[in-house]
């Protein structure tokens, strides 16, 4: 089995699309009510879908992102005007993180764990 894509509910589609336009993910469909990216690396595909209903409140879930040069990463999206609620700090389970949220609330992590996201030194055989 393989992940193909995850999908979010936002409340703003052109300030969402903007948003993950800024993050580097590529649009590959657009409508006024849903919009599908690519990466640039990898097959995994990302969507989000209008919800009204969604507006005002934050969702539960969240998604990581990973991105081997993290530092300068978030550096470039705070120049671009993206705020971080985090920045790029070392967990307990070796992965550097920042944390931010989408214009609808929804957290995002970016996060670096090289060998350490398949292989920690925990894992179970």
């Amino acid at each position: 089995m393989k992940l193909n894509q995850v999908t979010l509910a936002v409340h703003d589609m052109e300030s969402s699309v903007a948003f993950y336009k800024k993050l580097g993910l590529i649009q590959i469909v657009s409508d006024e009510h849903y919009a599908r990216f690519s990466f640039p690396e990898g097959d995994a595909s990302f969507s989000i879908f209008l919800d009204p209903v969604k507006e005002g409140v934050i969702s539960r879930g969240v998604i990581y992102f990973e991105h081997e040069a993290l530092e300068e990463l978030v550096e470039r999206l705070k120049s671009e005007g993206i705020e971080f609620d985090q920045e790029p700090a070392m967990k307990p389970y070796l992965w550097k993180e920042a944390a931010l949220r989408d214009p609808s609330g929804n957290e995002i992590k970016l996060y670096w764990a090289g060998e350490n996201r398949l292989n920690p030194p925990w894992k179970i055989e």
